[in-house]
């Protein structure tokens, strides 16, 4: 199920978004960036509409997934 960002309250936002970046991100680069830096690209990214946010009734999860991987994925049902 699709959760439009603005039906979250701004701080439930700011911890899913850094919840989901400490789970599932990994950083090779060769400089270190900061949760903080991480977590408000991805914020904008998702206030931009370039990212969607799904919540699964089955695991009882959110996660965040790329607008035109989402698209992709609902075209293939």
């Amino acid at each position: 199920m699709l959760i439009p960002y603005q039906s979250l309250d701004s701080e439930t936002l700011h911890n899913l978004v850094e919840s989901f970046l400490l789970r599932e991100e990994t950083d090779y680069g060769e400089a270190e960036v900061s949760l903080a830096t991480k977590s408000q690209a991805m914020l904008k990214q998702i206030k931009k509409g370039e990212i969607v946010i799904l919540y699964s009734e089955l695991s009882e999860s959110v996660t965040f997934i790329d607008k035109q991987q989402f698209n992709a994925q609902m075209q293939e049902k």
